[in-house]
């Protein structure tokens, strides 16, 4: 065991935010989605390439669904297997390494090998992803409980500048040092992301413990994991309040996540936004993000932490009624979508970060945290399969992305009346 409150080990695990958040904003959500958009579009006539019969926003989405559905399928084994011989640690190194390599490796995509880019961003997702159930369940285990809402909300707030940081300098070698030559400087851009990700990741391996509860290895490994993993689930069915957060989690997460992952595509196919503006829309909400987490940790101090996310889901409802509105001429469209993105960064930043803590709280008293964040990591895999199946096809259906904002919408006002029947406890029981 390990004195929780630690500085030096709770300061190490808020630097893994810090070192592969630059994938959720450089390859994510900025840069990539942008070349990824030019690389698929004929420049004489302004056409979409299709990849196998399919719109390339689509076969994008799809990619990435695929991508989740692997996370789903992997992580509640993976992290049963670590709870079971406590090498959780070397788990989130393997998705580390997967997701750094493989950022780098689309340094090599370009418009004549549309399906490398695709599966290189494939592995780079399911390296990102995949390393956060591992990296998330460390929360409980290293900081107390009345300070997972401030730890969880500075390792997002740390992660948000680390990343603007990184797509600064980005922005500066592609449009400044790269100038008439930006393709290049673009992919090179990718290769200081998994730089950047794989290097700062040591600060924070060097640091956070493998075995906490010291547990051996048993004989037979997958045996007692697949135990270990059905002792767990029928836990969480077992306590209302966890299966009320994870059904409300669900559904704001295929709203959340699903647009932060299509936001540049919706500023460039619907609002036809410039590269530099959209870029500049980025910056604003991962700056408006920060914001975000920390007033969201210091709102549910004041007024807890379900009244917080009803505020946050609230907010979302907002965002996706202003973006099925908006009109590509009116001549305040462009004002429109800032507010927009305001607004998106405000609370995903806060929402983020205090889903974290909130489920952490409702945790029962465990050693097997790996396992119990893995069943989180597939809800919200599981809303991000869906939310990216349905913009696919309602893309597919009307070559567009407004009419998906409504889906988005009605995701969210499921998950408002879910929330409302959380109670957050202040002593953990059976019911």
């Amino acid at each position: 065991m390990i004195q929780k409150n630690d500085k030096g080990i709770v300061n190490a695990w808020k630097f893994y935010d810090w070192a592969n958040s630059v994938h959720s904003l450089v390859i994510a959500s900025a840069i990539f989605p942008i070349y990824y958009g030019a690389v698929t579009t004929v420049a004489d006539s302004g056409t979409r390439i299709t990849f196998l019969g399919f719109h390339p926003d689509a076969a994008f989405n799809f990619t990435l669904a695929i991508c989740f559905f692997l996370v789903i399928l992997l992580s509640p084994v993976l992290s049963s297997i670590a709870d079971t011989i406590g090498n959780k640690k070397r788990f989130l190194q393997f998705f580390c390494y997967l997701g750094s390599l493989s950022c780098m490796g689309l340094f090599f995509f370009t418009e004549e090998n549309i399906w490398l880019g695709l599966l290189l961003n494939l592995l780079a997702a399911l390296g990102y992803w995949g390393s956060m159930v591992f990296y998330n369940s460390y929360l409980p285990e290293i900081v107390s409980e009345d300070k997972m809402d401030k730890v969880s909300a500075q390792g997002f707030m740390v992660g948000y500048v680390g990343s603007v940081i990184l797509l600064v300098i980005c922005l500066v070698l592609i449009q400044i040092v790269g100038k008439g030559n930006e393709g290049f400087w673009t992919r090179l851009s990718f290769v200081f992301v998994g730089l950047w990700w794989m290097g700062f990741a040591q600060i924070t391996f060097r640091r956070i413990p493998n075995n906490i509860h010291n547990k051996k290895i048993p004989k037979n490994i997958i045996q007692s994991s697949f135990k270990e993993l059905r002792n767990t689930a029928n836990e969480l069915n077992k306590f209302s309040q966890l299966r009320i957060f994870l059904g409300s989690f669900f559904f704001y997460s295929l709203g959340m996540q699903t647009i932060f992952l299509i936001a540049a595509l919706f500023g460039q196919s619907e609002i036809g936004l410039t590269t530099d503006k959209l870029i500049m829309t980025i910056l604003l909400i991962q700056l408006e993000a920060i914001l975000g987490a920390w007033l969201f940790s210091f709102l549910s101090g004041k007024i807890g932490n379900r009244n917080t996310l009803l505020i946050g889901i609230f907010i979302w409802v907002i965002v996706c009624i202003i973006g099925y509105l908006i009109k590509k001429n009116s001549p305040t469209v462009e004002m429109q979508f800032y507010i927009m993105a305001a607004l998106v960064g405000l609370v995903m930043g806060g929402i983020q970060a205090l889903s974290r803590s909130t489920y952490a709280k409702l945790l029962p008293p465990t050693d097997d945290h790996t396992t119990y964040f893995s069943f989180y990591d597939v809800f919200e895999k599981l809303a991000l399969c869906l939310g990216l199946f349905l913009f696919g096809v309602i893309i597919e259906m009307t070559d567009g992305m407004k009419v998906s904002t409504l889906a988005m919408g009605a995701s969210f006002c499921m998950s408002f009346v879910i929330m409302c029947f959380l109670k957050m406890k202040t002593k953990w029981k059976d019911e």
